[in-house]
């Protein structure tokens, strides 16, 4: 199972429309639950660090992480379901994460270093994560 836990409100109008027929196509392992939180309270939740290191691989989506490729991606994604963990991935609110969510997250993984809105970026990690099913299945969707 992959946890998406985002700081802000929840996805609206056409977004929710895309999302959701992402998540249609989407089975398990990759299949997805949403968490939204106001930007404070994620980032108290986060002080705490409630994630489990034996059980759960945290990804955190900042501009400052490390780029990579979607069958990189892929790889990651498939070798943390090998090693029967579930998957988190953060999407910050307006401000980001602290220094301590970065240093304390096994993956910080970068889109690109422009920022994007949050309804896109949700829009585009649930795109990439579809993406990543189909390229561990070796179905056509993806093309180099």
């Amino acid at each position: 199972m992959i946890k998406i836990i985002c700081g802000g409100k929840k996805n609206t109008g056409a977004f929710l429309e895309i999302i959701a027929e992402y998540e249609k196509r989407l089975r398990k392992p990759y299949d997805i639950h949403w968490e939204f939180c106001e930007e404070a309270k994620l980032m108290k939740k986060l002080a705490e660090w409630p994630f489990e290191k034996a059980q759960e691989y945290v990804i955190c989506c900042d501009e400052r992480g490390k780029n990579i490729s979607s069958d990189e991606y892929s790889s990651l994604l498939t070798d943390i379901f090998e090693d029967g963990k579930n998957v988190v991935v953060l999407i910050g609110g307006a401000y980001g994460f602290d220094d301590f969510v970065r240093e304390k997250a096994d993956f910080v993984w970068s889109f690109s270093r422009l920022v994007f809105p949050h309804q896109i970026f949700r829009m585009m990690v649930i795109e990439q994560i579809y993406r990543a099913s189909q390229i561990a299945a070796g179905r056509p969707y993806h093309h180099e």
